[in-house]
């Protein structure tokens, strides 16, 4: 199905909504170390990239994608973003039916956060979020975020250990699943290479 098709409820399809929420996202959301628009950008892409192969309402899927980290920053920021995407979605008039779903994807989006995604939507946000933690871009961003933050490499090795290890049996799509299957090989290449150098 294609993301334009059907219309809202005040006759705007889903593409003219998008770039209405790509707007307000760049407006609000702030900029932190791995969790900028760049990262929301590839999440984007990989909800689009499970939706070509996979069941899903793209209508609940891409708001979400956009909006899932704007309160990012705040505790709880998965709870904090799904309230602050329905304020904003409410304010642009999105279609009422779908917001409830958008905000519990965004709610259940975050591997801290201590809420599972439980229905098709949110399983797809959850996949395509936690795939840009691992393979390639997943390393860059650890880093990045460990320079920002004063941690050191040995501390970054724990990272990976105790959380981005462990997303390749955490994804819900078959989608998911196969790309996280080769990301997570390349992260324990790396992650060999990085030990037997130190």
């Amino acid at each position: 199905m294609p993301i334009s098709s059907g219309v809202g409820g005040e006759g705007m399809n889903l593409e003219e909504y998008l770039e209405e929420i790509w707007r307000l996202c760049y407006k609000f959301m702030e900029q932190f170390p791995g969790h900028d628009m760049d990262h929301v950008r590839r999440v984007y892409e990989n909800c689009l990239l499970i939706l070509e192969r996979e069941t899903g309402d793209p209508w609940v899927v891409l708001p979400a994608a956009i909006l899932h980290d704007i309160a990012r920053g705040k505790e709880n920021h998965a709870i904090e973003s799904g309230k602050m995407a329905e304020k904003l979605l409410k304010e642009i008039k999105y279609p009422e039916d779908k917001i409830p779903r958008i905000v519990r994807a965004i709610e259940s989006h975050s591997f801290s956060g201590n809420r599972r995604p439980l229905d098709r939507e949110s399983k797809i946000l959850w996949d395509a979020d936690n795939l840009d933690a691992i393979g390639a871009v997943g390393i860059a961003r650890a880093f990045l975020y460990s320079g920002a933050n004063g941690r050191g490499i040995r501390e970054t090795i724990e990272h990976f250990k105790e959380k981005l290890l462990r997303l390749k049996d955490m994804m819900y799509t078959e989608t998911g699943k196969e790309i996280a299957k080769r990301r997570h090989e390349f992260m324990l290449n790396f992650l060999r290479e990085l030990e037997s150098e130190l």
